[in-house]
């Protein structure tokens, strides 16, 4: 009789396109599934606004267990702790404020850094003073590293008139 019905499940599996293992396997429940799913419904200090990533950073890194992430996720969802992602609420601004401009020369001076990277490789800051008023650049410091004493120095020249630049007459 076993060999009639081996012979008719061969059949019926070959006629569906099934494999004998994908017909025989059943999943098993292990005690570390029984145990992941008690850490994330009874630990009382994760929060319930924790996704699962968070909880799982928080079972490995800080419980030191050394489940698989997939595994966590998997008993997350089974257990029904999905968290609702929510949109982030926009703020209604009716009509935006326009920018402040200065009245006067010199009332308000802007500075700024940027950097860039020469073809060597080697880096380069830049330090620049503007004034808005006028729309004109009082000062460019320009060195591979610019430390803050020479940052300092630079409003200090702009004010007392020694900046390293001339002006148009």
């Amino acid at each position: 009789m076993f060999g009639v019905w081996r012979l008719a499940f061969g059949v019926w599996r070959l006629a569906f396109g099934i494999s004998q293992t994908y017909y025989r396997y059943q999943a098993q429940q292990s005690a570390a599934n029984a145990e992941i799913a008690d850490h994330l419904v009874r630990q009382p200090h994760l929060q319930c606004n924790w996704g699962v990533g968070l909880c799982f950073l928080y079972l490995c890194n800080v419980k030191g267990y050394r489940w698989n992430h997939e595994q966590v996720y998997h008993i997350y969802r089974e257990l029904e702790l999905k968290l609702r992602i929510k949109p982030r609420k926009r703020l209604v601004r009716e009509k935006p404020v326009p920018l402040a401009e200065p009245e006067t020369i010199n009332q308000c001076g802007p500075m700024d850094f940027m950097h860039d990277q020469l073809s060597d490789g080697h880096s380069y800051r830049l330090f620049n003073v503007i004034d808005d008023f006028k729309r004109e650049v009082l000062a460019i410091d320009i060195d591979l590293s610019l430390p803050s004493e020479r940052v300092l120095r630079a409003p200090d020249q702009i004010i007392g008139g020694t900046a390293s630049h001339s002006h148009p007459q």
